[in-house]
């Protein structure tokens, strides 16, 4: 009920947000801003990210989704949204529930300031796919509950879910796609969870970004090497040419972007330095 509860309440207000792109941006007319908003029906492509799936999302030549796993957590979650809003760019953070509940004002702020907010389980897990079904899907369903208690009656999360560490099962899956839920991979890793430089943290996801032309980037907004690393990773962003794309859902209020199926196709995992394997052999912590 709780799942079926966040697709009904986004798709009956139709929430919309406008993109500020570059010349826009308060205070910063060289700000790398947010150039469009895609928005999306869950039902349509439940399964998306090349590192996993055969589908990724419907991304233009050098449009870039950023993605933040496992906050809220203070003071580097705050940090990221205060660089973020610097460059009006949007992302979507998948959160914690465990961590919403202890820093809800954090979570309340990203949502306010029009980022997307979708689940990341409850505790972390980093053996779901170990645990029986029923545990496994309630680790989800509880992740939600408290994001949603965090968020306040006023606000409403996502109906996309990323399992922790990518961890999937095929039951998972389903249990997600009967709920109207988008379960999120990701095309490539910025490798923030490993003890590298800030410097790394910049250098290998626009590194990924330059071979594969486009796609979705998984971060963490937990660790301070990520907080050093994101201002060069936008300024780097724009040098390239990319365009920062914002995903919302689709609702009664707001048509979903059309596009075409070919668009959905998963990026050439040769080009991202991806195994042939689709499954995702990292652990976040």
């Amino acid at each position: 009920m709780i799942f079926r509860g966040i697709a009904a309440c986004l798709f009956a207000l139709g929430i919309a947000v406008n993109a500020a792109v570059a010349g826009e941006c308060p205070g910063n007319p060289d700000a790398l801003g947010t150039s469009r908003v895609l928005y999306l029906d869950p039902a349509d492509h439940p399964l998306v990210g090349s590192i996993q799936y055969r589908e990724t999302l419907p991304l233009d030549d050098h449009e870039v989704v950023l993605t933040f796993d496992d906050g809220p957590i203070p003071p580097h979650t705050a940090h990221i949204l205060d660089i973020l809003r610097g460059e009006c760019v949007k992302a979507t953070f998948f959160s914690v529930g465990s961590m919403a509940r202890r820093s809800a004002a954090v979570l309340r702020r990203a949502y306010d300031e029009g980022h997307t907010i979708g689940g990341h389980s409850q505790n972390h897990p980093l053996n779901l796919p170990h645990l029986p079904p029923e545990v496994a899907w309630q680790e989800m369903a509880d992740g939600n509950a408290s994001i949603m208690q965090a968020l306040g009656p006023t606000r409403q999360m996502a109906p996309f879910i990323r399992f922790p560490a990518l961890n999937r099962t095929s039951d998972l899956e389903a249990r997600a796609r009967a709920k109207g839920l988008m379960v999120w991979s990701a095309d490539m890793y910025a490798d923030d969870w490993m003890k590298i430089t800030p410097e790394e943290v910049t250098r290998r996801p626009l590194e990924r970004l330059d071979a594969a032309g486009k796609g979705v980037v998984l971060f963490h907004d937990i660790h301070a090497r990520t907080v050093a690393a994101l201002p060069e990773f936008l300024k780097g962003l724009k040098q390239r040419g990319f365009k920062v794309v914002h995903v919302m859902p689709a609702g009664a209020g707001q048509a979903k972007t059309q596009t075409a199926l070919a668009q959905w196709h998963a990026l050439d995992r040769s080009r991202l330095g991806l195994p042939a394997k689709m499954l995702a052999p990292h652990s976040e912590h």
